[in-house]
């Protein structure tokens, strides 16, 4: 991925594997092959949740699953007074455009620790794809479906969670 480009993935794009993680469970499995991918998942610190409206009812099994595992959850207007109504405590934090401090600033002091994004579409081109190119250039894990973001935090409690020693492919196929 290059600093300065939008990496945001087209469907050509999302059906491409380039690593693979097993595990026993689909959450480690998960969290070895981001890993693997370059994109550690952190296992304690601040998540970024701002995701489009339509996504926001899928997203609070996932939400209710970040906190529990002890996150702090920062979101983006609209996102927080969602969670809020649904009892799931977050602090409310400013688009670019809507003064400072910022998303941007919050990735840049290395203050968000893992990101939920899901694209608006074309009228928030703007917002997402400078929390994207960001978050590429700080190297923090970035999630783009709803789908994408209930594997991670899978991922993120079986680390915590699970303990398994590492296997030989030989011992997964006994």
């Amino acid at each position: 991925m290059f600093p300065e480009v939008d990496p945001l993935l087209g469907p050509e794009m999302r059906a491409t594997g380039e690593v693979m993680g097993m595990a026993n469970t689909f959450g480690l499995a998960f969290y070895k092959a981001q890993e693997a991918a370059g994109s550690k998942l952190p296992i304690k610190g601040n998540v970024l949740l701002t995701v489009a409206d339509k996504d926001k009812p899928a997203l609070l099994p996932t939400a209710h699953k970040i906190k529990e595992l002890g996150f702090t959850i920062f979101a983006t207007e609209n996102t927080s007074s969602f969670l809020k109504k649904n009892k799931i405590p977050n602090k409310k934090i400013m688009k670019l455009h809507e003064g400072r401090p910022n998303i941007l600033d919050a990735i840049k002091n290395n203050e968000i620790h893992l990101i939920i994004n899901t694209p608006v579409g074309r009228y928030s081109k703007y917002d997402d794809s400078y929390i994207r190119m960001t978050a590429i250039q700080k190297k923090v894990p970035y999630v783009t479906t709803t789908a994408a973001a209930e594997a991670s935090i899978r991922g993120i409690e079986a680390i915590i969670k699970e303990k398994e020693s590492p296997k030989s492919l030989q011992d997964y196929y006994k």
